[in-house]
């Protein structure tokens, strides 16, 4: 009876702690998925050519924070194991997301998805990645 009782009380703490992280950005690097660049754009200033990258989420903070955003961190662009690219990714946990005016196209905040689109003016290249419940944004001026 204390075995079951031990395991049931894990079970309930484990499954605690995952519903409270989600809707958070992980702490640690972690990969966000692939997404494919249609075209040269700047990443941290340096050309990022068109093609498929796994997004990985750094550690790192970007700094100086930027006022009026929820959390800015760095991602890599990875490819063929090799960071070919890095940008400052804006943060949206999931209590925050209602706040977003994403438009009727916009990744589902419930699942994962993902979404590159070239802004309006063609001013910028958007990243929309959509992971446990978070929000990770992108924006690339085309090069």
């Amino acid at each position: 009876m204390k075995a079951r009782w031990i395991v049931a009380f894990l079970l309930t703490a484990f499954t605690g702690v995952a519903a409270a992280q989600q809707g958070q950005a992980p702490t640690t690097e972690t990969s966000l998925g692939s997404v494919r660049i249609p075209r040269t754009v700047k990443a941290d200033g340096k050309d990022l050519k068109a093609g498929t990258y796994t997004v990985r989420l750094t550690a790192q903070d970007a700094s100086p924070a930027a006022p009026g955003i929820i959390r800015e961190r760095w991602v890599e662009f990875v490819q063929g194991g090799k960071v070919a690219g890095r940008e400052v990714v804006s943060i949206v946990p999931g209590n925050e997301v209602k706040d977003l005016q994403p438009g009727p196209d916009a990744p589902p905040t419930t699942r994962p998805a993902t979404r590159v689109e070239m802004l309006k003016g063609n001013d910028y290249l958007r990243v929309w990645i959509s992971r446990g419940g978070v929000i990770y944004l992108i924006h690339m001026p085309p090069a």
